[in-house]
């Protein structure tokens, strides 16, 4: 987990200079890291962005503890990670599994907090595994149907095109993260989530 150390420690500096008390947290991979309007996206529901690039779902669950220790209340959570777990390899039901411990440790913390998590997208680059992708979001969503707490958001309809392959615009050059496009259409999504 050493890899992490130079991002984990650039969130831990957004948590020192805070100026307002977070409601919504979000955390996970790259994903979040690189949405450049994420604050303004989402400016009603105080959020704070906790992202760290590359970062896996074993990473969140590992780096926990340590990002959270000065969080003292939040009103929800919001999880996007998982890709690059299976990305390097490991197979869903680990990636169930890291989810899982994640989710226990925001139990132990926080309570029975709202947590949202958003499936894992199928992008252009990682489309080779695609089937292991939508193993991996079925046992997750399995995992939030049997706790009420739990929530579930599904971006695999609006991100893919009429053939049913991911949408070119939606992504930059890399084919793995999103472009502003892509950012515009999530964002709809889960607001439509949050504002439940």
């Amino acid at each position: 987990m050493i890899w992490y150390e130079e991002e984990v420690l650039r969130v831990e500096k957004v948590l020192s200079n805070l100026e307002y008390l977070p409601e919504t947290v979000f955390y996970g991979s790259s994903t979040f890291t690189l949405w450049e309007t994420l604050y303004t996206d989402f400016q009603e529901f105080k959020p704070i962005n906790l992202g760290f690039g590359g970062s896996t779902l074993g990473a969140c669950a590992w780096f926990f503890d340590r990002i959270f220790t000065p969080v003292t209340a939040v009103k929800s959570i919001l999880i996007y990670a998982g890709d690059n777990d299976l990305g390097d390899g490991r197979q869903p039901e680990e990636v169930c599994l890291f989810y899982r411990q994640l989710i226990c440790s925001i139990r132990e913390k926080f309570g029975n907090i709202p947590c949202t998590f958003i499936s894992i997208k199928p992008s252009l680059q990682r489309w080779p595994i695609i089937e292991q992708i939508k193993s991996a979001n079925s046992l997750i969503k399995k995992e939030t149907e049997s706790d009420p707490f739990q929530r579930y958001i599904d971006i695999f309809p609006l991100t893919l095109n009429e053939e049913g392959y991911p949408k070119r615009s939606f992504f930059e050059e890399d084919g793995l993260h999103l472009s502003k496009e892509g950012y515009a259409a999530w964002k709809e999504e889960i607001k439509k989530i949050l504002a439940r």
